[in-house]
């Protein structure tokens, strides 16, 4: 498929970005498919500037990435969306059409299920999900394609686990919801998915069994985090947010420049380089 000849920039946004390694990603991209003329920067943008940088996109932008706030928030600026983003109201990737349409999609969920593919993790009888906020929600939506039973989500407070039942009834899988003081619960699972911020799971590490299963934590700076250290000093097999967010990226790339395969070997080298230097 040929580029677009009018199709030429890209970039990440959100609040804080200093920190994302998207432009790492795509450049390596953009560098191994040759395509000279692209460009991907990061643009620091919370949700009250999002509506006005939307409208002033150009014909020469081919797509966005988008990181928080902004997975929810950009939804009513948006022409369409995808199915898979629908079913979590969560857009992360946004793509200028032919006919000059932006069009929203997740590449999360099937990120998240390719990152575990790549470990070889391609069905699991239950599992357990740390955390209640978006990426927990795209966490369910993966694991309702490979989960054949039960996912229990550790949260803080009834309102969320009222919105995780909610998202597990809307995604056809089933959720059973427990107390974040229970989460060492959550270990034994044969898959754990951690999607809290960076701290919030270290007084875990303590519990860890001694031969746990599979760990997929989504953070990756810094890493490894504490929970993740543990589990693979017991040998448990841990997938890291790098796997996930060089994972999503590849698919980004292809909606964007009409490319496919993406590079993912040259990607994650780049991503694993710039982690190296910080």
């Amino acid at each position: 498929m040929t580029v677009r000849a009018d199709a030429r920039r890209a970039a990440v946004l959100g609040s804080p970005i200093a920190h994302s390694l998207s432009p790492v990603l795509h450049r390596a991209a953009y560098d191994e498919l040759g395509l000279e003329n692209w460009s991907y920067d990061r643009f620091e943008v919370d949700e009250a500037a999002l509506p006005e940088f939307i409208a002033r996109l150009g014909p020469e932008w081919a797509g966005l990435s988008l990181t928080m706030p902004l997975k929810r928030a950009v939804l009513p600026l948006l022409d369409g969306i995808s199915g898979t983003a629908a079913s979590v109201e969560t857009v992360n990737t946004v793509v200028r059409a032919e006919d000059g349409r932006l069009l929203g999609d997740n590449t999360d969920i099937p990120g998240m299920v390719a990152a575990l593919r790549e470990r070889g993790i391609e069905q699991v009888d239950s599992a357990a999900v740390l955390g209640a906020g978006a990426t927990a929600s795209s966490a369910l939506a993966a694991l309702a394609r490979i989960c054949t039973g039960e996912v229990v989500a550790y949260v803080r407070g009834e309102a969320r686990a009222a919105q995780m039942r909610q998202w597990g009834e809307r995604l056809g899988i089933e959720v059973r919801t427990e107390d974040w003081s229970r989460a060492e619960r959550a270990l034994t699972a044969p898959l754990v998915v951690a999607t809290t911020p960076a701290g919030a799971t270290d007084a875990l590490a303590p519990a860890v069994p001694e031969r746990p299963a599979t760990l997929f934590d989504v953070l990756y700076d810094p890493w490894p985090t504490t929970l993740a250290a543990r589990w693979s000093a017991y040998g448990g097999a841990v997938v890291s947010g790098l796997d996930l967010l060089v994972h999503q990226a590849v698919l980004q790339v292809e909606e964007m420049t009409g490319l496919s395969p993406a590079p993912l070997l040259a990607m994650r080298t780049a991503g694993e380089k710039a982690l190296a230097g910080r």
